[in-house]
């Protein structure tokens, strides 16, 4: 009877989500955790309801299982969304940082920008949407830390 339902429960485990990373909304919180964990960060400008390669970029890279286990482990992921839909709209006060975050690391407002950071937020590298498979994007991420 245990033997079954060790079993009966192994196969429900494998039906729930996998732990993937967790993304920031604060360059202060990423630069702590980036600065424990020992990790870069990798910010990224997107517009979720607007911009059709961010969307294709969280779509066929940052949602991904391949993603998602890699960078639990490698970076810490930052967000700095600009949604222009009225029901999209962010919170006034995480509207400022994401505001302050392009004025520091996106002056010219490309979207998606993805900016890697040291642990104490030095820019490593830049990149944004092309055409490849989770793995390769995770390569070139990696290529940015010089």
């Amino acid at each position: 009877m245990n033997k079954l339902l060790y079993s009966l429960l192994l196969c429900l485990l494998s039906f729930l989500p996998i732990t993937a990373q967790e993304w920031q909304s604060d360059i202060d919180v990423a630069k702590e955790i980036a600065n424990k964990e020992d990790r870069p960060i990798i910010l990224v400008f997107q517009g979720s309801d607007w911009c059709a390669p961010c969307i294709k970029l969280d779509r066929e890279v940052f949602s991904t299982e391949t993603f998602q286990l890699y960078a639990k482990d490698h970076f810490v992921m930052l967000e700095a969304d600009f949604p222009k839909k009225k029901k999209n709209a962010l919170p006034q006060q995480q509207q400022l940082k994401n505001n302050a975050l392009a004025e520091k690391y996106n002056k010219r407002g490309i979207f998606p920008l993805v900016v890697m950071l040291d642990k104490d937020g030095n820019v490593l590298g830049e990149t944004g949407y092309f055409k490849v498979d989770p793995s390769a994007y995770i390569l070139h991420l990696e290529s940015l830390k010089g």
